[in-house]
């Protein structure tokens, strides 16, 4: 069986157990505010023989200024890193964090970007395996074998700044921003120079992609919740925003996981957005 959206803590074990299963376990950790938690949080305990991928060599771009804070890496730069992780192109990948999922996202819909499709988000992350009382481990980071991770046909599309500024005027998609309601109304902004969101997004913060215990919600749900705030269940009418093009990538999973496919992600996000001269900004609750 392989697993392109979620993996519960029950079917990785079993996976894991499979000697004849090819699974790379990545641990994406990580905090915006402080690089370094991440490994840290890592090394101090992870799922037995998963390997630490970091948001900002990894799993992101050269920064220019005007890209936004984690610029998406080439599809060859990412090919090469998920290939000396031990990725092939057969490998089932399963990343995870600690943090409902926000960083491990990235690693999903990067790997889709490549055109691989065994890729899944392990549901509730480390806490969620903690709790069913799964074995962690501690330590450095584990080694493998290299793999022969190769770039394919894209499973998902991007949009860029002047995509996404036409898109103002013809209103032809509809941006959904997944950062929290205060920072889209332009309130309590820390991360980002200017304060507020692009004209005519509307607001699916990406922690409501979550129930009390950390998971997914189901998907009949998430399609209700999320076609409300959208005003569609087309996904090939929706772009996922947020502040660095890191946690748009939730969204985007929440969205495949309700079967609304095809919503394109813009990269540099409201970091890119707001470092542009002119680009208009809007504050306040969505229209």
């Amino acid at each position: 069986m392989r697993f392109d959206t979620l993996i519960s803590s029950e079917q990785l074990t079993a996976l894991l157990a499979d000697d004849s299963a090819d699974v790379l376990v990545c641990d994406c950790s990580f905090d915006l505010t402080a690089p370094a938690a991440g490994f840290a949080s890592y090394h101090e305990a992870h799922v037995p023989g998963a390997i630490y991928l970091h948001l900002e060599t990894e799993l992101s771009g050269p920064k220019t200024g005007q890209n936004g804070r984690h610029p998406l890496p080439s599809q060859d730069a990412f090919a090469d890193a998920m290939s000396r992780a031990g990725a092939s192109d057969g490998t089932q990948i399963v990343c995870y964090d600690s943090t409902g999922g926000m960083y491990a996202a990235r690693l999903w819909w990067l790997a889709r970007w490549a055109g691989h499709r065994d890729v899944a988000v392990l549901d509730g992350g480390l806490p969620g395996w903690r709790a069913a009382g799964n074995p962690v481990e501690s330590g450095d980071t584990a080694t493998r074998a290299p793999g022969g991770f190769t770039v394919r046909e894209p499973l998902v599309e991007t949009v860029d700044f002047d995509s996404v500024r036409a898109n103002i005027d013809d209103g032809s998609r509809v941006v959904l921003d997944a950062r929290a309601p205060d920072r889209f109304r332009g309130e309590n902004e820390t991360l980002d120079a200017v304060g507020g969101h692009i004209p005519k997004a509307r607001n699916r913060f990406f922690r409501d992609n979550l129930d009390a215990s950390g998971r997914f919600k189901p998907a009949d749900v998430l399609r209700q919740e999320i076609g409300e705030i959208a005003g569609t269940t087309d996904g090939a009418a929706l772009i996922g925003q947020c502040g660095s093009g890191v946690t748009a990538c939730h969204n985007l999973l929440a969205m495949e996981i309700a079967g609304i496919r095809g919503a394109a992600l813009y990269p540099g996000s409201w970091s890119e957005w707001s470092s542009r001269n002119g680009a208009p900004v809007a504050t306040g609750a969505q229209a």
